[in-house]
């Protein structure tokens, strides 16, 4: 509601009911109420890229899964690689032997295996020797064969040991070397017609798909293997299989010859090469390996994720959409370790910032989005792994949270108060509470991100408590106290809810007591360096400053703070609690605190002016704006000779420290011994100097240097103050700034505001007292 314009008053004016604009809110840091600002608390970067950073509390831990391990081939079982149903093969049909007892030679009758040249036993000793095991899929048989021996004389081999007639047992062949695969594992090595039994039924489609699509290439597989200098080829066949896979729709469990191409794929792992690792892994994961597979591709990925020079691999292949589909698909519950790998990789290659734009487009938010909810589903017995995977996943998103793009889709994918929700659950686990306090630290600076977070429904309770339980963690601490300020320093309405949570006062009290009593503990001054901007911010409120303006605790703590530190190592704590003497001072009654130690609080602010650095000469001279308006702190700066120091930041080329330096003049000059003090120091000539320097573009500084100069010669004093030539140059500027039609700016209703409430009056004034017939 808009005010009638009052008479000017000597006195410093209070907070006016005008229109808020953006001008004005630029404005506002010269108000009397101040809003403080600090540092964002660093954050440092995990350079050695493990799966728990050194101070966390799970370093220690045995039960925590390993950031380092070794994987090869044996780590990897076939078995898992059965199609979905489950169910096995049909054994074979026991093979009916000769008869041997007719006297026929029994080592004759029975098939031998075909002698393998000496010089094919030696090239198969070579790097490609481990990859030319049995089920090899170099060994399948041509298809153009394969038609024409369904009369092969396959059934007459059995397996194990058999006697026969008593006599001695007959030699036993392999199944690398009759073709024949062990009983219940479906290698894909074996006639193609088409025709078996059970779950594992090929359909003759697939055959042929399999036959002129898949097993070329999977000969080329084996084949690119044998070279050394083959990963590029070998890459570009696995991903040849994977498209002809899909075409054929065969990807997934659906493909019955899966186990040969995975014992195939888990074999190169054993090559060590991070480009084509990322190639198997992608293939196998298109191939919905799961159970300890699963765990071992993801632990994999995982591994060459470690190092920052494969994230070119990344960027390169599409094995992140593999991992972000794992993440979509599997349930932590039974597959939660292989999702801890899975996001932290993620969170690895998240540091790369090309990376990170490429998972921005490739929709992370909706997939950390589902996997935060699934998360808060889990059973309470699941709650550790649970935590694990959110160490990993709340790291990823305070890297996400470092790009501007990415913020809108923070509030638009409500991460945040799926986060609050994170900190309720895990309330005792320092680790994800630390990480979460990170990613408010950040996004709490943003308007948007504030005010999606300030929605929460509890989140201000919700960070007291979490403050009362971890006193002692200081990076968990500084950064819930910083979030908990920026929530202040714009709403008033937020500044009210938390000052009403349930032991707020108290806690923050408490926070700053122990802090203070210990202050070489490291991170005990960023403590209180947030906690004190927190309460500045706070008291703001109208309800608020008085209830902590009068609670002896707050203000002694305060007190002590000025009077314990020095400026030179302390500034940013020391100005901050300026900040919040100055706040508290705007309500200055007779039972603030304030009040009964005004010049303690005088002497304190004196030091403060007293010290080489500006910002705290600034705090302080606006501190003294409001203690003036007693007399005894009028008396005090007079009797120290503060009001010389006053007089001299006139001369300031700063438009801030004239119109704080000007607010105590107006109250100084009340008094009329004050104002002989103020004419010996040439305190009219400098006001005038000020107001021809910054009046024309700040109608507020040139209403407060006016209330000043009338102060001063204008209250039946004397104009003598002034010389001639000082009087004329003051005589055309107040003309020519009461001239509306002089007046410019961008922001011209905020100019006239000001213009009419802050400068006409009280300029109309000085020219009648200056030159009557005007």
């Amino acid at each position: 509601m808009e005010h009638q314009p009052k008479p000017p008053s000597p006195f410093i004016s209070r907070r006016r009911s005008l229109i808020k604009t953006s001008a004005e809110i630029v404005s506002e840091a010269r108000r009397s109420l101040r809003v403080p600002h600090t540092q964002r608390p660093f954050t440092p970067g995990d350079g050695q890229r493990q799966l728990f950073g050194g101070t966390s509390i799970r370093a220690c831990h045995e039960n925590r899964p390993p950031s380092t391990f070794s994987l090869s081939s044996q780590n990897f079982y076939a078995p898992d690689s059965r199609p979905g149903s489950g169910t096995r093969l049909s054994p074979l049909d026991h093979p009916k032997l000769p008869n041997l007892c007719s006297g026929e030679d029994p080592i004759k009758a029975i098939p031998r295996p075909p002698t393998v040249p000496m010089a094919e036993k030696k090239g198969l000793m070579g790097a490609r020797g481990r990859l030319l095991r049995a089920g090899s899929l170099t060994l399948l048989p041509p298809v153009e064969r394969n038609t024409h021996e369904k009369k092969s004389p396959r059934g007459h081999i059995c397996e194990g040991h058999t006697e026969v007639c008593g006599s001695k047992q007959g030699p036993r062949r392999t199944a690398s070397e009759s073709h024949i695969d062990p009983p219940g594992v479906d290698s894909g090595v074996g006639p193609t017609t088409g025709r078996r039994t059970g779950d594992n039924t090929s359909t003759d489609e697939e055959e042929a798909i399999w036959n002129s699509a898949v097993a070329p290439l999977l000969l080329q597989l084996e084949a690119a293997g044998a070279a050394e200098q083959s990963v590029e080829v070998t890459c570009g066949v696995c991903d040849n299989v994977l498209d002809s896979l899909a075409k054929a729709n065969l990807l997934g469990r659906k493909c019955k010859r899966r186990s040969s191409l995975l014992r195939t794929l888990f074999r190169f792992i054993d090559l060590d090469s991070a480009k084509l690792n990322l190639h198997v892994a992608k293939l196998c994961l298109a191939l919905s390996v799961s159970g300890n597979n699963l765990l071992n591709i993801c632990k994999l990925v995982f591994k060459i994720s470690r190092s920052e020079s494969n994230d070119r691999f990344f960027q390169d292949s599409s094995i992140i959409d593999s991992l972000l589909a794992v993440l979509l698909s599997e349930d932590a519950s039974t597959s939660g370790e292989a999702l801890v790998y899975v996001v932290g990789a993620l969170k690895f290659i998240s540091g790369n910032k090309a990376i990170l734009r490429l998972l921005l487009d490739k929709k992370i938010f909706s997939v950390a989005q589902k996997l935060l909810r699934s998360l808060s589903q889990l059973q309470e017995e699941h709650l550790t792994i649970a935590g694990h995977i959110l160490v990993q996943l709340t790291v990823l998103l305070r890297n996400l949270a470092d790009q501007p793009e990415s913020r809108p889709l923070f509030v638009s994918h409500t991460i945040l108060p799926e986060l609050c929700q994170v900190l309720r659950r895990h309330r005792q686990d320092q680790d994800v509470c630390t990480n979460v306090s990170r990613i408010f630290s950040k996004l709490s600076s943003y308007t948007e991100c504030r005010l999606s977070l300030a929605q929460t429904p509890g989140c201000y309770q919700l960070f007291l408590e979490l403050l009362s339980k971890h006193l002692q963690k200081k990076d968990l601490v500084v950064r819930i106290l910083f979030t908990l300020g920026n929530l202040a320093s714009k709403s008033h309405e937020a500044r009210l809810q938390m000052f009403q949570c349930e032991g707020c006062v108290d806690t923050l009290l408490r926070l700053y007591d122990s802090n203070q009593r210990r202050p070489t503990v490291q991170g005990g001054e960023d403590v209180l360096v947030k906690l004190v901007c927190l309460l500045a911010n706070m008291c703001i409120h109208p309800d608020v400053g008085p209830e902590l303006g009068s609670n002896v605790t707050c203000v002694q703590l305060l007190i002590e703070t000025l009077e314990l530190l020095s400026v030179q190592e302390n500034k940013e704590l020391l100005v901050n609690v300026a900040v919040t003497i100055n706040n508290l001072s705007f309500y200055l009654d007779k039972s603030a605190v304030l009040q009964q130690r005004l010049l303690t609080v005088c002497r304190l602010m004196l030091k403060l002016m007293l010290s080489s650095d500006m910002d705290a000469v600034l705090e302080a001279t606006r501190v003294f704006g409001n203690l003036t308006n007693e007399k005894a702190a009028r008396d005090f700066i007079m009797q120290n000779k503060v009001h010389r120091f006053l007089v001299t930041l006139l001369d300031s080329k700063s438009p801030e420290v004239c119109y704080s330096a000007s607010g105590v003049l107006i109250n100084l000059a009340l008094d009329p011994p004050s104002r002989v003090g103020l004419a010996q120091e040439g305190a009219a000539s400098k006001l005038v100097d000020c107001l021809k320097d910054f009046g024309a573009g700040d109608w507020q500084l040139s209403g407060r240097v006016c209330q000043a100069l009338w102060n001063l010669i204008g209250c039946g004093c004397s104009v003598m103050l002034l010389q001639r030539e000082e009087k004329e140059s003051l005589l055309d500027i107040l003309s020519f700034y009461c001239d509306k039609q002089n007046m410019a700016g961008d922001e011209a209703d905020w100019h006239l505001a000001c213009w009419e409430l802050d400068f006409l009056p009280v300029a109309h004034k000085l020219l009648q007292t200056l030159q009557p017939e005007h």
